[in-house]
């Protein structure tokens, strides 16, 4: 799910308990949307200048400036992209049918959804798969599963089966494409989430479909109604995946005044695997859980980890962590931090910063050259270059479309 999915559904789920919906609640959404996409995407401006450069056969970028201060950077051309002897890349597929990497960062999948309407109004947002066959390098459809994560390593895959909640997890070959083992749960998962060293999962567990949206919650949204997602988490486990023991603690949906994802409150491990990552739509943006459930205090190096807005996270040496759109009319920009104050780093290329490929290169969203805010396709972008690399094509603008992909990336 993109940070655009996430705002959307999280504003929606604020009014799930409100009935009737209050007036003036669209023109609230719309605000909201126009709101983040000014924070996190070019304007139409930065459009008009990647169309101006593509016609002269040169993309326009952004110059990371002082690597210390990030200041001095600007708008300059160059004379093509940077090549680099460790990327496979196919700029004319989205989504991907090739094997798509950079060093060991790899492409391991990508789900596609589409909106389902139910015979009583409701709909549910079911997402296909599609897994990178290492045999023959190309990506080859899954329809078996309703939720899927890869492991580091990418000889295993976590999986749901199509009815959510699911009462057991999957552990898939990604070698022979058999689910090698089941385990199974004390309460139904909705969705699943890897340690970094892939010896634990997070399953969060729901009493109701999260990708379920309800007619009887219906709101009033662009002079018409929308079924309504309901928060309906109940809590998570975490799993030993060697042994299959997990152990469930009873977490509902956050209510702590600002709400929260709702349905959607999948939790994640956080850097190095010891604490779980919530994340949460008021400041601060984030709670930190031990695997008991309790909030603790965030670790001093992930203080300005920001999961949703850039999900790349801190760097692999934790020396940085990816920090949020930093474009503007012209541009698009995002930039990396100081882990531990804040503070800018640099300025890259780029919308939103996906994954860490090394210590100074990132896999990230950017706009393709001409082409409209919402068609982006992967890029790489490194810390003090001004420089980017193309990975993929375009994703088509339309959510819920066969063109519309999201990736699941996994060291080889």
């Amino acid at each position: 799910m993109n940070v655009e999915e996430l705002v959307r559904d999280s504003l929606r789920e604020q009014a799930a308990d409100v009935p009737p919906p209050p007036s003036g609640l669209a023109g609230r959404i719309l605000a909201e949307r126009r709101r983040r996409r000014a924070r996190t995407l070019a304007t139409a401006a930065a459009t008009t200048a990647l169309v101006v450069a593509s016609a002269v056969g040169v993309p326009m970028l952004l110059d990371a400036g002082d690597p210390k201060t990030g200041r001095g950077g600007g708008l300059h051309v160059v004379g093509g992209e940077a090549s680099a002897h460790d990327v496979l890349s196919h700029v004319d597929q989205s989504p991907p049918r090739d094997k798509i990497a950079v060093g060991d960062q790899v492409l391991a999948g990508y789900s596609t959804s589409r909106k389902v309407e139910q015979p009583n109004r409701d709909e549910i947002v079911e997402r296909t798969y599609s897994v990178l066959n290492q045999k023959t390098g190309r990506y080859e459809m899954d329809e078996r599963w309703s939720f899927l994560a890869v492991a580091p390593g990418m000889r295993t895959a976590a999986v749901l089966e199509r009815e959510l909640p699911a009462r057991r997890i999957g552990l898939l070959d990604l070698r022979t494409g058999k689910v090698a083992r089941w385990i199974p749960l004390a309460q139904g998962a909705g969705g699943l989430s890897f340690s970094p060293d892939g010896s634990k999962l997070v399953a969060t567990t729901y009493d109701k479909n999260p990708d379920r949206a309800y007619w009887s919650h219906k709101v009033e949204v662009n002079d018409g109604f929308e079924p309504w997602r309901v928060p309906c988490r109940t809590g998570f486990a975490v799993v030993d995946v060697a042994t299959g023991a997990s152990d469930w603690q009873a977490l509902p949906a956050y209510a702590g005044g600002g709400g929260g994802f709702g349905s959607g409150e999948n939790l994640r491990f956080n850097a190095d695997g010891t604490l779980l990552y919530e994340p949460i739509n008021m400041d601060p943006g984030v709670i930190y859980r031990d695997f008991d459930g309790k909030a603790v205090t965030a670790p001093a190096e992930e203080a300005y980890v920001d999961l949703v807005s850039a999900p790349a996270g801190l760097s692999p040496d934790g020396r940085l962590v990816a920090g949020p759109f930093a474009g503007g009319t012209k541009t698009t920009a995002t930039q990396v931090l100081d882990p531990r104050t804040g503070k800018r780093i640099a300025k890259l290329r780029g919308q939103e910063l996906l994954v860490w490929v090394d210590a100074t290169r990132l896999i990230a969203w950017d706009i393709a050259p001409g082409a409209g805010e919402y068609e982006n396709r992967l890029v790489l972008v490194g810390v003090g270059s001004g420089k980017t690399v193309s990975l993929s094509g375009a994703r088509t603008p339309k959510d819920h479309s066969a063109g519309r992909w999201e990736p699941i990336f996994a060291r080889s």
